[in-house]
């Protein structure tokens, strides 16, 4: 088998206001991973509010200051929230409409992982990833839209993953939860259409920041990363440029939609 070629990532793309004048949530944005570079992003595309969460405290301060470093006339908030828990979810959204004026653009990107087997996985491993990645979208999608459907108008993205469609050893907790984001996205977006909302998701392989590199193995990783077309894993700003797509005017007419960030739908 001829190997893959390793082809380089392409320039940094940067923003061209597809969320000028709007307010974006995210969840999990502290850190290197996708989530810190969708409000990068989100900020670069235009935004004039957006509020930052995540359960890493320093982590989360750390995001909040950089993020005001890249610009300091958008209004950049920030607040500890584990989308575990339904009262921090509901002082989330509630301080998100407050601060921000309303919530434009949610974007849901908490998830959990692991790398176990079914007969070694403990329950109470399964639920916490399935409580983490799917309730935790639902929590956070439920409240959101409490909000949006009175004004009429909205975006939310999810963040699933190609493990919903595909067969990996050891992920089957977080395989499960993925494919439920995926169904979920599907029938919460049919619900939200009715009043002007549309709900999306994408769907990345694998991303590669720092903490991921700390959590998986090396060999694992290079597994992985070998099945990709372009022979390298994503960045993590190429996931958020889809993210921003959804969240934009461009995608004014895609409802329930699973984008496929990768070459690995199936």
């Amino acid at each position: 088998m001829t190997a893959t070629k390793i082809l380089p990532a392409p320039p940094y793309v940067e923003g061209h206001g597809l969320l000028k004048g709007r307010s974006v949530l995210i969840t999990a944005a502290a850190g290197v991973g996708i989530g810190f570079a969708a409000a990068r992003k989100a900020i670069e595309e235009g935004c004039r509010a957006i509020m930052i969460s995540d359960v890493h405290e320093r982590r989360l301060a750390e995001a909040a200051d950089k993020l005001r470093e890249l610009s300091p006339t958008v209004e950049i908030y920030s607040q500890l929230c584990n989308v575990t828990d339904e009262e921090q979810v509901q002082s989330l959204v509630d301080a998100a409409e407050d601060k921000l004026g309303g919530i434009d653009v949610l974007i849901n990107n908490a998830g959990l992982g692991g790398l176990k087997s079914v007969v070694e996985m403990t329950d109470a491993e399964w639920n916490l990833v399935l409580d983490v990645t799917l309730t935790g979208t639902m929590r956070m999608t439920r409240a959101a839209l409490k909000k949006m459907q009175p004004r009429g108008k909205g975006a939310i993205v999810n963040n699933a993953s190609v493990l919903g469609w595909r067969a990996q050893k050891g992920q089957s907790h977080y395989a499960a939860a993925k494919a439920g984001v995926m169904a979920f996205t599907r029938c919460s977006a049919v619900e939200a259409a009715e009043y002007g909302i549309r709900i999306n998701a994408v769907s990345p392989s694998i991303a590669m920041h720092e903490f991921l590199k700390k959590s998986a193995p090396q060999e694992q990783l290079d597994a992985l990363t070998s099945l990709e077309a372009f022979g390298r894993a994503a960045e993590v700003w190429e996931i958020a440029n889809v993210m921003m797509f959804l969240a934009s005017d461009y995608a004014g007419y895609m409802v329930g939609e699973i984008v496929s960030v990768s070459s690995q739908r199936a």
